[in-house]
């Protein structure tokens, strides 16, 4: 991977079909990484454990040159150039949806940062965070070209990172792969979601909701688990927070008439993913 020069958006609201359209992927991976939280816990900051939808648009935009926040209020060249940019996350090498993490503590001394005392901080970072990221591109968009023969050039303008500038991600140019594909497919049959996916719960008697999972139907040689995160799926610039979205990643295969939108189905790999 080589670079160059130094580095939110709601769910879409339907699907749309363009010939120009191309669907690929990359593996990011970084030997540390923090997605922090804006919350704390007992002094601790926390790190989101998956990337999400503001964070890796931060890091298309470095790849392709555009600039991060530079005016309080305003939102940052590349959330206005890559807003319609959808994307799928589906991590790598982690425990049952969980990557490892170890909390480093900091200590500032500098007397504008804590008024002259030593300000103490700790922050639970993650230890090499790896996903596999699914894009979906429009080639009628100059942007989005140069995306697309960045990712596969293995090319960055700007030094992408997760989350922090010292935590320097990259992807090998081998990984990045495209995909024929089908919007919104029909499904008449339990099925997988390679990706995190947010779920649509049915409400029965406008009190209960139906679980979207088949318990009935999974590989019994694989471990079963379901993950949980509440992600950022876009940015509030006028609340100045993140607009969270409930995720999913999960082995257990979906109930064929569960209500998730923004479903993709692989052709070559006979697979589903969800790009937000």
């Amino acid at each position: 991977m080589c670079f160059g020069r130094g580095q939110a958006s709601p769910l879409p609201s339907l699907f749309y079909t363009k010939n120009m359209q191309k669907l690929v992927s990359v593996d990011l991976k970084a030997d540390f990484g923090f997605f922090r939280k804006p919350d704390a816990n007992a002094g601790i900051n926390l790190s989101y454990n998956m990337i999400h939808k503001p964070a890796l648009l931060g890091f298309l935009g470095a790849i392709v040159g555009l600039e991060g926040y530079k005016e309080l209020g305003k939102l940052p060249a590349y959330a206005i150039a890559l807003q319609d940019v959808q994307i799928g996350i589906e991590p790598l090498g982690h425990e049952k949806g969980n990557f490892a993490k170890t909390v480093v503590k900091y200590s500032n001394t500098i007397g504008y940062a804590n008024k002259g005392a030593t300000y103490l901080t700790e922050e639970a970072m993650l230890i090499a965070p790896s996903y596999r990221c699914y894009i979906l591109l429009d080639l009628e968009n100059e942007y989005h070209t140069t995306l697309y023969e960045y990712l596969q050039a293995g090319k960055a303008e700007y030094l992408p990172y997760f989350g922090k500038n010292e935590f320097y991600a990259w992807w090998d140019k081998d990984t990045f792969k495209k995909y024929e594909f089908v919007a919104n497919p029909e499904k008449t049959s339990s099925f997988k979601i390679k990706t995190l996916f947010t779920k649509k719960a049915k409400t029965i008697n406008s009190q209960k909701e139906e679980a979207v999972f088949d318990f009935t139907n999974f590989d019994t040689e694989e471990a079963t688990y379901i993950y949980f995160e509440r992600l950022p799926i876009g940015f509030d610039n006028q609340l100045r927070q993140y607009d969270l979205g409930d995720f999913v990643f999960t082995t257990f295969k979906i109930k064929p008439d569960s209500d998730i939108e923004y479903l993709y189905f692989l052709t070559q790999e006979k697979c589903y993913v969800q790009l937000y």
